[in-house]
């Protein structure tokens, strides 16, 4: 099973969701606020190193 983000406009949404349910897939409604964190989330993963970082070196950075 995979899954596809679809970002359009209201109207355009309605006929996609009625579409996806015809075909037998089930539609989720993401609102913008959590479509952001997926998104965040998806490039935290993409950029991940494994390594750790100590707190004060953070600190260091964001000061500049």
């Amino acid at each position: 099973m995979s899954t596809i983000l679809i970002k359009a406009d209201k109207s355009s949404n309605k006929i996609l969701a009625s579409l996806a349910e015809k075909l037998g897939g089930s539609v989720i409604d993401v609102n913008d606020e959590q479509f952001e964190d997926l998104m965040l989330g998806t490039l935290m993963d993409r950029v991940k190193t494994g390594k750790t970082v100590s707190k004060a070196a953070i600190l260091k950075k964001l000061r500049t």
